[in-house]
């Protein structure tokens, strides 16, 4: 059956016809081959519609010249079409990533082909979806026909992304590594932000963290805790050593004990062999991964969560700079509510309290235009290099209080004349 299917990349992608709806598999896995065999049919192909969360790697397709052929719909701005978000040649569709599978399957956003990289199959002919199973599971299922990269590169995962070979429409052998996003050396800034959100976090908490520099100094000043555990929609290279020095145990957890449920993950090529066939991590659909009725069972569920700005009110901006897009909804208000409804739970929000260009992401009020993800009733805790201080559950006056407190002290006496103004 495997060999039936064996094709090339160029006869592969001639299933893909004119005014099809094709899913493109997520973040590290994005299958790089395929993508660019697509791309090179352009002038056989009219009003192609895309969809994907945030990818890595090229997005040839995003070109001005292919726009006829192309149209890009994405429900997350990765780096490689940001500009084609913003200059209007790619659309942005805001959603919930826990509502993303839902919507594959009831046809809303309507997909016919998917396009994925998967392991080599084993020998009862099942391949692994990898490091990216979270939007992807449901894609596959929903999609009418199914074309998959088999890379030897790509990890045997444990949980939902198993797929049989009598389920793939077309198979392309190719051998490339994996997009990798390797840890950076952290600033003083991030440290600093790094141990006040520890400071906050207690024995036998369930952890959600991103990936950046943030999220991997959090993870760095954990070092000391016992028995967390983590679910989370994604994570990076940062849990290899918590769970080498016996910190990251998931002993409390209800929900998939001592285990690491994920969706997907981005990381280092020693991640990615780390978790080849590693029965502690368990890669399932994001509309379970997501869900708050699932996340605030676990116990004492800290939710790390970054932003661009937040004003005074409590008004959290993650995914926009003004009226321009930068990234996406993604988790952040699935795992922030998840988190306010954990017993014992802590919803945080991390940034710097100022841009690298100096100016204060604490202001009085949002940019023009500036998209709201997480609401001021929803938030709970904010945590920038200066300290951490809690919302929840204060007035427009207390909250503007603690909000300047962690402010850059370069920005404090502006900010208190300009919520005098405003906060009534």
């Amino acid at each position: 059956m495997y060999s039936h299917k064996l094709t090339t990349t160029t006869d592969a992608v001639t299933l893909i016809k004119s005014n099809d709806n094709v899913f493109i598999q997520s973040a590290s896995s994005a299958p790089q081959a395929l993508i660019n065999a697509m791309t090179k049919r352009h002038s056989e192909l009219k009003n192609v519609k895309l969809y994907s969360v945030h990818t890595e790697g090229e997005a040839p397709y995003s070109d001005e010249k292919y726009k006829d052929s192309f149209i890009i719909n994405t429900l997350f701005v990765g780096a490689n079409i940001r500009k084609s978000v913003q200059s209007g040649r790619a659309n942005y569709i805001p959603m919930f990533l826990s509502e993303i599978p839902l919507a594959f399957k009831n046809g809303i956003i309507r997909l016919d082909v998917a396009l994925v990289q998967v392991s080599p199959p084993d020998k009862h002919g099942f391949c692994s979806l990898g490091i990216s199973v979270g939007v992807t599971y449901a894609a596959v299922h929903a999609a009418k026909i199914v074309i998959a990269q088999v890379n030897p590169h790509v990890p045997r995962t444990r949980g939902d992304g198993m797929i049989h070979v009598n389920k793939i429409d077309a198979l392309v052998e190719v051998v490339e590594p994996l997009f990798e996003h390797k840890p950076r050396e952290l600033s003083n800034v991030e440290l600093q932000i790094g141990n006040h959100i520890a400071s906050i976090i207690e024995d036998g908490s369930t952890l959600q963290t991103g990936i950046g520099a943030i999220p991997d100094a959090a993870l760095l000043s954990l070092q000391n805790h016992k028995d967390l555990g983590m679910h989370t929609e994604m994570f990076s290279d940062g849990v290899i050593d918590l769970i080498e020095k016996g910190v990251l145990t998931g002993k409390y957890k209800e929900i998939y004990k001592e285990k690491v449920v994920a969706g997907f993950c981005m990381g280092s090529q020693r991640l990615y062999e780390y978790l080849d066939d590693n029965p502690m991590f368990e890669f399932l659909d994001t509309a379970f991964v997501n869900d708050t009725r699932w996340i605030r069972k676990n116990p004492k569920v800290v939710a790390i969560n970054s932003a661009l700005e937040i004003d005074l009110y409590g008004q959290v901006c993650a995914d926009s700079i003004g009226t321009r897009q930068y990234s996406g909804v993604g988790g952040q208000m699935d795992f922030v509510r998840g988190a306010s409804l954990s017993e014992g739970g802590k919803p945080i929000i991390a940034l710097p309290s100022i841009t690298r260009k100096g100016k204060s992401k604490i202001v009085p009020t949002l940019a023009r235009g500036a998209s709201v993800v997480t609401t001021r009733a929803h938030v709970h805790w904010i945590v920038t290099e200066y300290g951490a201080v809690n919302l929840y559950a204060k007035s427009l006056k207390e909250r503007t209080k603690l909000l300047i407190s962690i402010a850059h002290p370069d920005y404090r006496e502006q900010l208190e004349r300009e919520a005098f103004e405003i906060i009534k």
